[in-house]
């Protein structure tokens, strides 16, 4: 097991919360619309970064923790694309200025990581305590694989986001934005900006994501630090990769199917952990080494694919999917 010292957790959240500084100075601070140097050099810089904490902590730790983590990351960062599909929509959804989409964004990555710390104290203690949590999570992502599947041409519906609808009955909202106000008063009455619900929007798309990213991060890894740490360190470029690859999004057509088939084959190796432990010690188990090959196996092929589907039918476009169905009353093409 990992043992990390409290100066090691120390001087990991320090660094942690310093990049998190950076990020919100740049995005909050100082507003002003991304262009593609500026994102590909930051999108760089944060991947650098999560690179070289990985090799630093494998020569601490060991390569077999090294594995684990660059699996984590990889997972992680894959399944924050498909976040930023759900991005992409509600900025769209609510037309937010370019120029705030930073502020947006960097708050929304603040929760994100918020939320995943807590699922993640919640994870690593069910888990630490029942063992047939391992079958719990692995048969929550192989249900949700199955459900990305089979909506994969499906986008989520923004207004039918049941934190955004109470929000707008809770606060009058207006209908202009006021500079980058969370809030505004009109006529002397206190009311809520488009902005404001764009970012519970985000947020609570956040809380869905991180029900999957977690179980999905402890299928590779069990040991806290190490999801932490890839959690982390995938969410805080993802300000940066949102202006950089936003406008690739659409041809990644084949990106769902890619993420429901990792998040499928994750489910049944924590499945078969369960079974290896609990149940029947020749049970087979599938290592690190081997799941982080099939993850980038998979992320490599589904993005080719990809790109020669949209290269041969230009008309093709890429979804984030759903975990629903949407109603004919929700879809525009039934109208």
């Amino acid at each position: 097991m990992l043992e990390v010292t409290a100066l090691g957790w120390t001087l990991t959240i320090a660094v942690i919360v310093a990049l998190l500084a950076l990020d919100l100075t740049l995005g909050v601070l100082k507003p002003h619309a991304v262009g593609f140097r500026e994102a590909a050099a930051w999108s760089v810089f944060y991947i650098a970064v999560a690179i070289a904490f990985g090799v630093v902590f494998a020569q601490v730790a060991g390569w077999n923790y090294g594995t684990e983590y660059f699996a984590g990351y990889i997972v992680e960062k894959s399944l924050s694309v498909d976040n930023l599909f759900v991005f992409v929509i509600i900025m769209g959804t609510f037309a937010v200025p370019e120029k705030y989409q930073q502020e947006v964004l960097t708050f929304g990555i603040i929760i994100a990581l918020v939320l995943r710390v807590i699922f993640i104290a919640l994870g690593a203690t069910l888990l630490s305590l029942f063992s047939f949590m391992f079958l719990i999570f692995g048969l929550i992502l192989i249900y949700t694989a199955v459900q990305l599947f089979r909506h994969r041409a499906e986008d989520p519906s923004v207004e039918d986001n049941a934190l955004v609808k109470a929000t707008k009955r809770f606060f009058p909202v207006t209908d202009d934005y006021d500079g980058g106000k969370m809030f505004t008063r009109i006529g002397g009455k206190r009311m809520a900006t488009p902005l404001f619900i764009t970012l519970i929007a985000i947020g609570s798309s956040d809380l869905l994501f991180a029900l999957d990213s977690i179980p999905a991060v402890f299928g590779v890894t069990e040991e806290a630090y190490i999801v932490f740490v890839a959690n982390a360190f995938a969410l805080l470029g993802l300000r940066a990769l949102f202006f950089l690859v936003k406008g690739l999004l659409d041809r990644l057509v084949y990106l769902s199917t890619g993420l429901s088939l990792i998040l499928a084959f994750i489910g049944v190796k924590l499945v078969l952990h369960w079974l290896h432990e609990d149940i029947w010690h020749d049970a087979p188990v599938i290592s690190t080494p081997v799941s982080l090959g099939v993850i980038i196996g998979v992320l490599i092929i589904t993005t080719v694919a990809s790109l020669l589907k949209t290269r041969n039918d230009p008309s093709a476009k890429a979804h984030a999917g759903s975990l629903s169905a949407r109603s004919h009353e929700d879809d525009p093409a039934k109208h």
